[in-house]
């Protein structure tokens, strides 16, 4: 029986890329680095900031990339005000309400940035727990996050959907045992079913996805308590 839905943040519940990318453009030309799209998804997308800027600016002491990482993510809450939820996601969290499934958001964002999407999407009081990279063991695309979710909601991986729109993620949830539905609002579906997604969707309104949970699914949500 499916017992929880599991939902990645950034690029899943809203599409937020486009303005990490304008933002990391912005921090990363001080640096005399011009990235494009290619860079930005195959060296930031889905990774945590201490191991974007450890690869990318190695030469700046720890001190130095922590300062840059929170000025990236202040610059970024900026220009994120106006983030809507991705198309379909009402749909989505009414069925899980409907379904009575449990709900959780593992996120390598760091906590100011989760509470404030969460926050500005009106999803503040929407899942029983948010897993952030670090209070695991390590973050995407090690499983330590999803395995730390399951832990927390008390469910089994075979019971489990998890929502990733990067490489890294899904990596992640499927290294911890939990079928992973690709929303490819930043990378090509092909790219995140070779990471491992059973399937990828442009956003939560697919018909494919929604003939999958209505069938496929089907014989897991007969029963509610």
């Amino acid at each position: 029986m499916l017992t929880a839905i599991l939902f990645d943040l950034d690029g899943t519940l809203a599409n937020t890329d486009p303005l990490h990318y304008q933002v990391w453009q912005d921090i990363l030309r001080n640096y005399g680095l011009e990235i494009d799209e290619i860079f930005y998804q195959t060296q930031i997308s889905g990774r945590t900031n201490q191991e974007i800027i450890r690869d990318i600016l190695p030469s700046l002491s720890l001190e130095a990339a922590q300062q840059l990482a929170e000025h990236k993510e202040a610059l970024f809450r900026q220009l994120g005000l106006q983030l809507k939820p991705l198309p379909g996601l009402t749909k989505m969290l009414a069925w899980t309400e409907e379904l009575r499934l449990k709900r959780a958001v593992v996120t390598n964002a760091p906590a100011p940035n989760a509470q404030f999407m969460l926050s500005v999407l009106g999803l503040s009081d929407t899942f029983e727990t948010v897993v952030l990279a670090e209070e695991a063991a390590a973050g995407k695309p090690d499983p330590a996050p999803y395995q730390l979710a399951l832990q927390r909601l008390g469910v089994n991986p075979e019971s489990v959907i998890t929502f990733e729109d990067s490489p890294s993620g899904i990596r992640s949830s499927v290294g911890a045992g939990i079928r992973t539905i690709g929303i490819a609002s930043t990378h090509k579906p092909e790219k995140l079913c070779s990471a491992g997604a059973m399937m990828a969707v442009p956003d939560f309104t697919d018909e494919q996805l929604w003939l999958w949970l209505s069938s496929g699914v089907g014989s897991w949500t007969t029963t509610k308590s």
